[in-house]
């Protein structure tokens, strides 16, 4: 085992050090965040930061890097009000990790990765058609991160589309069936296999599996 300390960090190569400490956390989701804008059309960038924040009301988060440069997913989600995630499949995670290129403004990520937009009754933004599980979202509020000029984006799910095969009787959405890819780092992907659901742990019962 090696342990590296904080006072070392400065000393590593740049995108060592990027890819060192961004695989730290562990697996991520990997989505693809779908916005529009009534100027330049169509938007399409992958994200593995996004989180939960609660049930009621309905809440999930990201975090949007500094905006020092254009940050397209941004402007439009603020502008609009209105954004999407998209599960990353097997299938198309090649195509997902395109989308972080610095493409411009008047590109839409979609047609330029082969990925098809796809949209629900009257819902804002595009959804990937490709993905098997789609959230529709409006943004809430925007929280600056000071420590290092990060955003973190809150909305509110107003819809979700998913296989019906995959929601087990008690709500649970099982994401491996769906086919849903994890992340980890900047640019590795990874497919899952589950050990097990466990019961709610209480203090006076040990868990069991599901």
């Amino acid at each position: 085992m090696k342990k590296i300390k904080k006072t070392a960090f400065a000393d590593l190569e740049a995108r060592f050090r990027t890819h060192f400490i961004n695989s730290l956390s562990g697996f991520k989701s990997a989505n693809l965040v779908g916005t529009k804008s009534e100027e330049t059309g169509l938007n399409l960038s992958i994200v593995s930061s996004v989180i939960h924040l609660g049930a009621n009301p309905a809440l999930m988060g990201f975090i949007m890097r500094p905006a020092r440069v254009p940050r397209h997913t941004y402007k439009n989600i603020i502008k609009t009000g209105y954004y999407t995630f998209n599960h990353v499949l097997p299938s198309f995670f090649k195509e997902a990790h395109q989308t972080s290129a610095r493409y411009p403004e008047s590109v839409s990520e979609f047609e330029a990765v082969g990925l098809t937009p796809e949209y629900s009754d009257d819902f804002y933004a595009p959804y990937v058609q490709e993905s098997q599980v789609k959230i529709g979202m409006k943004f809430l509020e925007e929280v600056p991160i000071q420590l290092n000029d990060t955003i973190l984006i809150i909305g509110e799910i107003m819809e979700v589309i998913y296989p019906e095969d995959c929601k087990q009787a008690d709500g649970f959405l099982d994401l491996e069936k769906a086919g849903t890819v994890t992340c980890s780092g900047l640019d590795s992907y990874h497919t899952t296999t589950k050990l097990s659901r466990l019961s709610y742990a209480k203090t006076d019962k040990p868990v069991k599996e599901i």
